[in-house]
């Protein structure tokens, strides 16, 4: 394997799509279709195959290509267009003349509505293609339940109706048909079925299932559970028409589709080709921009005349008359016209090729970081310099948190990030020890001047950057610790609320919302999560302490090994106490006896004058080791 196919492994996204193997030559010699493109085509790589066809293939591959999609329904039906397109070599499904099937509406005069794999027939209107099979025949089933269609293949015309040519069929006795072959239904309120079959058809099948819904419910009031669950089924089956896919749409034919997306200093345009509704030619430019003088327009420009060159057999061959673009170009080109769809099939594939223009400028950034990870960094760093108004980059921030239980056990804690990254070894946590009661605003006053009183003292590094977890109040606390300690304007100090991730700065009653997809906020949040989770664990432990302190915690040269046996032989504290020293003796040994009597003996008279109760704590009386 080549280090530049290794790199696009490596690079592949967690997307449905469609991918393409490459021979040495350059040809196709495999389409397959992905619901997580990374994980399936990394699979061909990192494992043994069983199958000789597998591993031929896996020794074949020169190169890969790939295009992301919105669904996997969409990633197979673009897999068999292009497998039909291409006949790769080591693709065994598809390659024959059997399709996906479609729903024809017939040209005739009182048309039929029927499932086909051959979309061929001029004159003929086709719907689909289905990815599975089951759904056009529930969709057609249903349709023919609400609409009086003819079934027959009988050729109906005005001619034939005139002379008397069919006679009625069983379809007609049933009420299943209204007669077209003798005229009983006039072609107008016919052709008036067939319109609001074909709206069902184009997606808008909200009428069918408004209908359905009415008889699932109907049938279950009347408790016919068996024939609801029979219409609950069609429903569900319908739900995947409104997900149907238009990338193989045959009525786009022989168009050009190009999406542009741009940065400050690049720009990346994707192009595809569609022939018949297939993708037949896919590629995305790439564009290094020296200054920004450069329009979208004279991008997109540049971008069409490159692709007429690289491709230019392709335009001897066919007459593309129609380009669709999300950026008009400012230039005209002879017999070329582009337009910006808004909405429908065309608009459809025009967000995925802006799609795979984002995709291939994540691959890039990705690739660039693989190759120099300290570009990553910078980027972040600068951008967070940005964001935060900063007059260096943050390259060592320290984010504060507090914790307590309405006032019991204040602590606090200090995490600090070197280089966007956690350096747990410089982690500190806090007992809050001049603070009573629950008082965010002095907990974050103390814990700041004792943390940078330190730092100071001992001539350490201070932060760049100093995160409160809260909002203007603790960013307020924070400022005035430092004022008092002389350290004023020393660091950026900012605070972040929970509710919205807004950042306030201090002396700003107004606070900044920054994007959610900011690297700066990733990294904002991380330190006020890693230093919530480092507060909370601390406390956690602080309260736990208290909660099974006792007595004989108390008791010099008693370990909690000896606790242990003296509770598991005793079962509780009191029976401890009422124990003579004989029998203390046989189980922890004459010197410990003697220890635990002179000490318990005297906290029971320290406590037998007034603090009677202190000897009756619940650990006392209920502490039970099995």
């Amino acid at each position: 394997m080549t280090d530049e196919l290794k790199l696009k492994l490596s690079l592949l996204p967690d997307e449905p799509g469609v991918y393409r193997y490459r021979n040495r030559e350059g040809t196709i010699i495999y389409v397959g279709k992905a619901k997580n493109l990374k994980r399936r085509v990394s699979s061909y790589f990192n494992r043994e195959h069983s199958s000789l066809r597998t591993t031929m293939l896996v020794r074949n591959i020169a190169d890969l290509e790939y295009t992301v999609v919105n669904t996997e329904e969409e990633a197979l039906d673009l897999e068999n267009s292009l497998i039909k397109e291409y006949q790769p070599r080591y693709n065994v499904l598809l390659k024959d003349d059997k399709s996906y099937p479609w729903i024809c509406i017939s040209g005739d005069l009182y048309p039929r509505v029927y499932i086909t794999r051959d979309a061929r027939m001029k004159g003929d209107r086709y719907y689909g293609p289905y990815p599975k099979a089951e759904v056009a025949k529930v969709l057609i089933d249903t349709i023919r339940q609400i609409y009086p269609l003819r079934t027959c293949r009988l050729h109906v015309s005005r001619e034939t109706i005139e002379a008397r040519k069919h006679r009625l069929c069983l379809q007609y006795h049933i009420h299943r048909c209204e007669g077209c072959c003798q005229g009983l239904v006039s072609a107008e309120q016919y052709s008036g079925y067939i319109s609001e079959i074909r709206q069902i058809l184009n997606g808008d099948t909200h009428q069918l299932m408004d209908l359905l819904m009415q008889q699932m419910q109907q049938l279950a009031s009347e408790l016919r559970f068996e024939e609801a669950e029979a219409i609950k089924r069609r429903y569900k089956l319908l739900e995947h028409v409104r997900r149907r896919s238009v990338i193989v749409n045959p009525s786009i034919h022989n168009i050009d589709v190009l999406g542009l997306l741009r940065d400050d200093d690049a720009a990346w345009v994707n192009f595809m080709h569609m022939r018949g509704g297939a993708v037949v030619q896919s590629l995305t430019l790439e564009y290094r921009l020296s200054t920004r003088d450069e329009t979208d327009a004279e991008i997109m420009s540049m971008a069409i005349a490159e692709v007429h060159q690289r491709f230019a057999d392709t335009y001897k061959r066919e007459r593309v008359t129609e380009a669709v673009v999300n950026v008009m170009p400012d230039v005209e080109f002879a017999g070329l016209t582009c337009n910006i769809p808004q909405r429908g099939d065309k608009k459809h594939l025009l967000d995925i090729a802006v799609k795979n223009a984002v995709q291939k400028r994540t691959d890039r950034l990705k690739a660039m970081e693989k190759l120099n990870p300290e570009q990553r960094l910078t980027r972040t760093l600068t951008t967070m310099q940005r964001d935060l108004r900063m007059t260096s980059m943050p390259r060592h921030v320290e984010c504060f948190d507090n914790s307590n239980i309405s006032g019991s056990n204040p602590v606090a804690s200090c995490v600090v990030f070197r280089n966007a990254k956690p350096s747990k070894k410089e982690y500190r946590h806090f007992i809050i020890k001049t603070v009573e009661g629950a008082d965010d605003f002095a907990s974050m006053r103390e814990v700041i001047t004792r943390r940078y009183s330190r730092l100071e003292q001992e001539g350490q590094e201070l932060p760049q950057l100093l995160i409160v977890d809260g909002g203007k109040g603790q960013v307020t606390a924070a400022v005035e610790a430092l004022d008092s300690i002389g350290l004023q304007g020393k660091m950026t100090v900012v605070g972040i609320a929970k509710r919205l991730n807004e950042v306030y700065f201090p002396g700003d009653s107004i606070p900044l919302y920054i994007d959610k997809n900011s690297e700066t906020l990733h990294v904002i949040q991380r330190l006020r999560d890693e230093a919530h989770r480092f507060a909370i664990t601390f406390h956690r432990k602080q309260r736990s302490k208290g909660q099974v302190h006792s007595s004989l915690d108390e008791v010099p040269g008693i370990g909690p090994k000896t606790r242990t046996t003296l509770l598991k032989h005793f079962k509780s504290l009191k029976r401890i106490r009422e124990a003579s020293e004989q029998e203390l003796a046989a189980i922890i040994g004459p010197a410990k006896a003697r220890t635990l009597v002179e000490n318990l003996g005297a906290k029971q008279q320290a406590t037998a004058g007034g603090s009677l109760h202190a000897e009756q704590s619940p650990l006392d009386t209920i502490t039970t080791i099995t």
